[in-house]
């Protein structure tokens, strides 16, 4: 590596202003980048030793094309953005971020837990429209209001994110039940571990904390929200949108067959106006947030700290969180 290294941020927008990043521990030149449009990745990496980016894609195109290109670091822990046999290939070290947001992605599924159980979201709405008033008393009953206690949780995805969640349900007095991967025939020891259909009968509320992959693509569909249609349950997405099939749940929601959903993901991101997740908007037992379960303060500047440590291990010859 040369003695003044080039390194490109190409979407710094993707974290707060008031996230502040450390000083890179050693000689280098640093270009950021608000954001970057797919055609614009080819020409602002050309010159680049180290490349940051969040949500931009790499790709083989782009990789084969910047022979100095040493290390990718990326700002999130998912890494479906980026050509990781490309990399390999290349012998290009990509480190991710992790375990920056077990607090608060979990308070942001309990966050929609809580709204769509309670019903905040419908209960603001009428009370907007003067339904206080009309009721004539000091409370009215018109959406059912429902304890955690004593439910049972579904979990599909068991890494720190999902046993972090798991830890604040049980904390509530649920049940927590962890989903084996889809077709697993082996039946684990652990008592809180099922086959993936048993999960789906048995969650009221059933929370999505696994990557995206092959395997996983639209891994909740007509069939599997059918099977959860006695039940009713709610189902929380905070971790990607291709998990679901996102013309099912528009079925499931409108006839019934979930209690409500609480998305935070979505594809693509933002969605245009016209996405069947913004049109799922007029359901009052539906809650859509723009992929800010991640997005506390504190964890926004603990993933700020670890991607300069990230890159400064790798200067130093230690690279770590690598893929």
């Amino acid at each position: 590596m040369t003695s003044l290294t080039r390194i490109v941020f190409l979407d710094r927008e993707t974290l707060s202003d008031s996230v502040q990043l450390q000083q890179v521990p050693f000689k280098h030149e640093l270009q950021v980048y608000g954001r970057t449009a797919p055609e614009q990745v080819a020409e602002r990496i050309a010159d680049a030793d180290i490349v940051i980016s969040n949500k931009v894609a790499l790709r083989r195109e782009h990789l084969e094309a910047v022979p100095q290109l040493k290390m990718i670091a990326l700002a999130a822990t998912g890494s479906d953005n980026i050509d990781l046999d490309a990399a390999r290939d290349r012998q290009i070290v990509v480190s991710n971020i992790r375990e920056y947001a077990v607090r608060s992605v979990p308070e942001h599924v309990f966050a929609l837990i809580f709204a769509l159980r309670r019903n905040i979201c419908a209960y603001r709405q009428s009370v907007q429209e003067g339904r206080w008033q009309e009721a004539q008393q000091f409370c009215y009953f018109d959406y059912p209001i429902r304890d955690l206690a004593g439910s049972t949780l579904g979990l599909i995805g068991s890494g720190s994110l999902g046993q972090a969640v798991a830890t604040m349900g049980r904390a509530l007095g649920m049940k927590v039940i962890f989903a084996q991967r889809r077709g697993q025939t082996i039946v684990s020891n652990a008592d809180d571990r099922l086959p993936f259909e048993q999960v789906l009968d048995q969650a009221n509320i059933l929370s999505l904390h696994c990557p995206l992959t092959a395997e996983t693509q639209n891994l909740l569909g007509m069939p599997e929200f059918e099977r959860m249609a006695a039940r009713r349950p709610l189902l929380i997405n905070t971790a990607r949108g291709g998990l679901i099939d996102n013309q099912a749940l528009d079925h499931a929601l409108r006839h019934g067959w979930l209690g409500g959903a609480g998305i935070d993901v979505c594809t693509p991101e933002p969605p245009p106006a016209d996405h069947i997740l913004m049109r799922l908007l007029d359901l009052p037992n539906y809650i859509l947030t723009p992929h800010i379960g991640w997005a506390s303060q504190e964890a926004m500047q603990s993933l700020a700290n670890q991607l300069i440590e990230n890159i400064a291990a790798f200067h130093r010859g230690e690279p770590r969180h690598t893929l």
